[in-house]
Parts: C-alpha cells; structure tokens; sequence
C-alpha cells in the first residue's frame, strides 16, 4: 500500500473557499493561508450562538501501544462515513506538535484513506499557531527575568519561579539549566527549564477560552513563581498579559482544511494529554457545532487521559457533553497488552487477546458505566487480523453490553467506517434519562487530595494514592492560596492505566504515585504530575527526522 504521504499528495483537494462555502461560510468569514488553508473568525461564535447545537460524538481508545491504534484515522474516516451517509458532518482536531512528528509518533493528520490535507502543511508549522503559543509563552518568562534584573519591585523569589520556556522539539538536554550566566549584564544566575509548547499553560490557555477577552483575563492569571513573602506573581502583575494576547490574536482562530474525501474540517491547538488536557480549542468545537449536524472529535491517547480530561476539564468549562463516545482498539494492540511479543503481532493468539482485551473493558467501563454516555467500539482493522480474533472481540464487547464495529477507514477511506457511522448514528438518537446531563467524575468542592484519589481509584483503577514529600507540600500551599476548587488534570503515561508504562493491561493491586501538584491558575486547573512523566519529551534513538527529506522540486517524503 501506498505510504500516507503518497496517499496525501496524490488527493485532489479543493479549494478551501469552496470547503468553507460547504458550511455556510462566506470570503469574508475566513482568511486564507494560501489555496487549502484557512483561519475562520471566532466571532462568528457570537452571531451563531442562537443555532442549534449539533450532536457531539467524542472518538477515544485504549492505551496506546507500539501496535497502533488509529483513533485519529478513526476520526477522520468517520466523519468522511457520516458525510456518505447524507449527514452534515464536521470533525474537530489537535494540530500536530514537532516534537512527535519528528520523534517517534509521527503526526497526526490521520493515515492512509482517512486523513487530513494538505498532510505536509498540517504537520510542518500549519498557520504558526504553535510559534505564537511558543512566542507568547517566552515573552512572559522574558518579562519575568527582566523585571528580577531591573530592581525587582515585585520581589519575585528567582528560587521559585515555576514558569519554564517552552519549544516545540523533543530536547531532553534542556529540561535542567542554569541561566542568567556570565555576569552582570547577562541577568540574574538561576534554575531553569523548558517544557515543550504542547505542555504549556499557554497552550492550555488557547485551547480553553471562549473568546479573545477570556484569553487575555486567562492570561492574566497564569502564576509565574512566588515573592519571598510566599504570594503568587502573575502575569498581570508583570503587565504582560496585553501583549501575550496580541502574539495569539489570529492563533485564536480555528484553522479550516479538509479530509481527502473533502470534507471540513477544523484543526486547532494541540496540548498533549498525557501531559496536558489533550483536546482541540474549545472555539474550534463549538462552532463546528453551530455550522455542521454532527461533530466528530477525538482527545488524545487512552480513555483514562484524554477522555476523562475532555469530560472534567473541558466540558466543564465549555458547556458541553458528548452524545456518544467511539472507543478505538486494533486486535494487535490488544495482543500487546496480553504479553504478546511485538514482533509476533501477524500471528493468530487468542490467548494473549484474551487476556490483553481486559484493558478494553475497563476503557468500556469508564466511558459506559462511570460518565454514563452511550458508546461503541471501533476495531481498528489490520491485513493480519483473524475472523477468530475479530469474533472474539466483537462477542466481548457485546457481553459487556456495547457493540464492536470493524473499522476498515485505513485501506478504505468513508465507506469502510459506514457500520461504525450507522452504529453511532443509532446512540446519538437514542433518548433517555441519562442522554444530556454531565455526569462529571467528581464535584470541584471536594479537596485537591479527594479529586486525585477519585481519579486514581475509579479510572485506573489503583488501590490507592502515595504523595511524596514535595507534593504534600505543593498541595499545602494552593490550598492556603485558595487554588483547591479547581478541576485536576493528571500527568501520567500514556501506555498504561496505572503510572508505570510497563504495566500493560488491566493491571490491579498498583498505587499512583503524585510527585509534584501543579496550579495552573489561568488555563483554570490543578496539574498532578505522577511517576516519572516528563513535560520535555526525548528523541528516540532513531528519530523520525532521519528518515525525513526534501527533493529539489520541494516534494518532502518521510512523514507518516
């Protein structure tokens, strides 16, 4: 088959006034970034806010593992589906961070039938978001330092600034630095460190406000470090919330492209969710709820992070909830998380997916039993699947009181998602007494320690919570601040339920461990940092980029 780049490159996109013109939209509604790009006004928000709401369909998985899982293919494909079937639908994406794409990841612009175009532009800089979050974010910690070094009026502890640099590249060596070196007229010598922009409040900021004030008062509040008296010093202490919110005025705006089958679609922000919240803008799904029928989104990795975090965090603050959750899994994923050895993924092994199909059901569990929200599970198929295999899965997804739908988007485009898009289109409509109400995991009164435990026990799974001694200290001093009644947002590793990568499954009888509590006051959430989650990934030892080129015509191979 085809790579994705080739697939990408060889679709006949349409012109993006053409796509926006599907939705209603006019010339003077969108900017253009070229012939197949554009941003939309986030105003319009305001003059659609009397038009219905569409359906909301949220599109997650289980762990992920080095097998694949595809739920950002599953996305695509399916919102291509429901448009095949006659349905007005739009999807809503993360844009792709260059960390992953050139680390280990790849994008995540979809894949081979199912993907979001021009693929190339997506994931290289796109409209420059990313830059302006980075930009932003770098003007404060700027301002932070030059305030220490020009009297430091706000007596701002230098040992106790929290607020890093970010980029947006995989770089461990700058995760621990030391600055401000080589005299006086180079600032003051402290501790430091970058995060990348994926994880960033800054980022976190964008992707949550309702519109360009609310960005500018979440600004506002981002807390740069403490003064020597132990009070919190904010950007709008350093009067640099102005200025960050000029870097982001056109970041704001939800960035149109297209699928290949040419259907809208939005891709804007791009936290991670083992690190962040992991959802695309709140802007960007609700008006791609005011100008389409049904909208299809995805948050990132498993159920335990992106959903959980797209439920308490961002439904919460943007009014919303899903009419029904996909749950993504590959019959190879699943062997993996049964022991199975990664290499010996072709062949048939019922006994590894027996046991592996066990962290489906607790992601099933989750999203059916705890949050209450219909859902269905999209089995993401592979050439070396069996129809012993496929059975199987479908029959256990069954006995626990859900349907199994073969997703063949991958190799197919929109018509091998159509049984997954009837099956969807069967749980939006479905009326009942639990359909339209936000059954939030837990109420933000509860204490920071209530909320993590409650986290921890019912989503993972653990038996309990240890906190080390920093922790309990960090969760010492935002209670005193007033900081407690926030939602929490984990920082755990993507490939298992539990905070060790190497507890594949459902694993059982494990602790979380919470190293570090985390206030993140302007994007209106308390980070829990936990195991050994780092918020500055690494390149792997044979990074993407070595297999990533440019000819003499511009043509680039490689992505994936």
């Amino acid at each position: 088959m085809k790579s994705d780049i080739e697939i990408a490159r060889e679709a006949k996109l349409k012109d993006i006034g053409e796509i926006a013109e599907k939705l209603g939209l006019t010339e003077d509604d969108i900017s253009r970034f070229g012939k197949y790009k554009a941003k939309v006004n986030h105003r319009l928000l305001e003059k659609l806010k009397d038009r219905k709401d569409a359906k909301l369909v949220l599109v997650t998985a289980i762990n992920p593992t080095p097998a694949g899982e595809g739920k950002t293919t599953t996305t695509v494909g399916l919102g291509d589906a429901l448009n095949r079937l006659g349905k007005k639908a739009m999807i809503a994406l993360r844009e792709p961070s260059l960390g992953p794409v050139f680390g280990v990841k790849g994008g995540a612009a979809g894949g081979g039938y199912a993907q979001v175009v021009p693929m190339e532009d997506i994931n290289l800089h796109f409209t420059g978001d990313l830059h302006a979050v980075t930009a932003a974010n770098n003007l404060l910690a700027a301002m932070t330092d030059n305030h220490i070094y020009h009297g430091n009026s706000l007596n701002i502890d230098p040992r106790r600034i929290t607020f890093k640099r970010v980029m947006d590249m995989n770089d461990r060596q700058l995760r621990f630095i030391v600055n401000g070196l080589g005299g006086k007229a180079n600032g003051v010598p402290r501790e430091d460190g970058f995060d990348i922009t994926a994880a960033s409040e800054v980022m976190a900021v964008l992707c949550l406000s309702k519109d360009l004030e609310d960005l500018k008062e979440r600004l506002s509040n981002i807390i740069v470090g403490y003064s020597y008296d132990g009070n919190p010093v904010k950007a709008a202490d350093l009067k640099a919330q102005g200025a960050m919110a000029a870097l982001l005025k056109d970041a704001i705006n939800p960035n149109l492209v297209q699928t290949i089958e040419g259907n809208p679609a939005f891709v804007h922000g791009g936290p991670f969710a083992n690190i962040a919240h992991g959802c695309n803008t709140l802007i960007a799904t609700k008006l791609a709820m005011k100008l389409s029928n049904i909208v299809v989104t995805e948050a990132g990795f498993g159920a335990d992070l992106g959903a959980e975090k797209f439920l308490d965090i961002k439904c919460r603050i943007g009014g919303m909830w899903p009419d029904a959750v996909v749950i993504v899994a590959s019959i190879r994923a699943l062997k993996l998380h049964g022991g199975a050895a990664k290499e010996s993924l072709n062949i048939e092994n019922l006994d590894a997916l027996k046991k592996g199909v066990r962290n489906l059901e607790k992601h099933i569990e989750n999203i059916k039993d705890i949050f209450n929200i219909p859902a269905v599970v999209a089995i993401n198929q592979f050439p070396s699947d069996t129809q012993r295999e496929l059975d199987y899965v479908k029959k256990f997804c069954e006995d626990k009181g859900v349907y199994a739908e073969i997703s063949r988007v991958f190799s197919e485009g929109g018509k091998g998602g159509e049984a997954l898009a009837h099956r969807v289109l069967e749980l939006i409509e479905i009326e009942n007494d639990k359909k339209d109400k936000n059954n939030f995991l837990y109420p933000l009164e509860l204490s920071i320690k209530e909320k993590i435990e409650i986290i921890s026990n019912k989503i993972y799974g653990a038996i309990g919570v240890d906190y080390t001694k920093e922790a309990e200290r960090d969760i010492e001093i935002l209670e005193k601040l007033g900081y407690s009644k926030l939602p929490i947002c984990m920082a755990k590793t993507q490939y298992s339920l539990s905070d060790n990568p190497k507890l594949l499954g459902r694993p059982e009888g494990f602790k979380i461990t919470v190293r570090q509590v985390k206030i993140s006051a302007g994007a209106g959430f308390i980070v829990a940092i936990t195991g050994e989650i780092m918020t500055m990934p690494g390149l792997s030892r044979v990074p993407a980029a070595e297999k990533i080129d440019i000819d003499k015509e511009g043509n680039i191979f490689g992505l994936f």
